[in-house]
């Protein structure tokens, strides 16, 4: 079969042409397709970026509150968080209230811990409790929280349908008195590194191992039981392990008289 007058046109085309117009149109195609490329990754790191639990909440449509995943089956949270999305994705703020109880809520963003820290310093002696309501962030400024409050000596709280999921919890486990009133959230899940953007798999499976290492520490330390890191670990970063009243008696997570551990079983 001879080739048709199209392709003969186009082989005596580029018969003909010079050699700086072939580089040209060598050089513009593979920026074109480098574009493209580029563009693909891109995308990718922004999906992946959003798809991950602990970058900065605040500028992602991801639900705040993701969905429970109890026996392998997503469910629904206890009850509905008295707060609103956006007041749960600012950057953590401070609030002083009577009888000495400061009121952490919002986002743990990077920095976090220090502004805590400043507030601490500030109020004296006056502050007696932290409450808190947050859907987590960095584990880095959550254990730094955590660490503050046992060395103060302060008492922690989540009210009735106040959030305190992710990283939360290792801020709630540095209290001396740890306290759930009813129908508070609280939830658990796997954390990860987010110091690189795409760390290699070696980079990536060191970090978590170390982060682990320091987490299953720290709650060692704040008297905590192994039951609630377990679940965390065996949870999705997409998911919230939701403890119930009873579990956050029996991995010791909250302090409660006898009677109060009675009626959780």
């Amino acid at each position: 079969m001879r080739p048709s007058s199209l392709g003969l046109r186009l082989k005596t085309a580029i018969l003909s042409a010079d050699d700086g117009l072939l580089m040209r149109g060598a050089f513009f195609g593979l920026l074109a397709a480098a574009g493209a490329f580029l563009f693909v990754d891109l995308r990718e790191m922004r999906l992946a970026t959003a798809a991950l639990p602990g970058h900065d909440p605040m500028t992602t449509d991801a639900p705040v509150l993701p969905p429970a995943l109890t026996d392998g089956v997503p469910q629904a949270p206890p009850v509905e968080p008295g707060s609103s999305p956006e007041v749960l994705r600012q950057p953590m703020r401070f609030d002083l209230q009577p009888g000495g109880v400061l009121k952490a809520e919002g986002s743990i963003d990077l920095g976090a811990a220090d502004r805590f820290a400043e507030e601490i310093a500030a109020r004296g002696e006056y502050v007696k409790a932290v409450t808190l309501n947050s859907p987590g962030g960095s584990v880095e400024d959550a254990l730094k929280m955590s660490k503050l409050i046992r060395e103060k000596g302060l008492n922690t709280r989540v009210a009735t349908k106040a959030l305190c999921a992710s990283s939360c919890p290792l801020v709630f486990a540095g209290g001396v008195t740890r306290e759930a009133e009813e129908d508070a959230i609280l939830g658990v899940h796997q954390v990860f590194n987010a110091g690189e953007m795409r760390p290699s798999a070696e980079q990536a499976m060191s970090a978590a191992q170390s982060t682990t290492a320091r987490i299953a520490r720290h709650l060692d330390d704040m008297g905590i039981g192994d039951g609630l890191w377990i679940n965390a670990l065996e949870t999705p970063p997409d998911r919230l392990y939701y403890l119930t009243p009873k579990e956050l008696v029996e991995y010791k997570l909250v302090t409660a008289p006898a009677a109060t551990a009675k009626q959780a079983d």
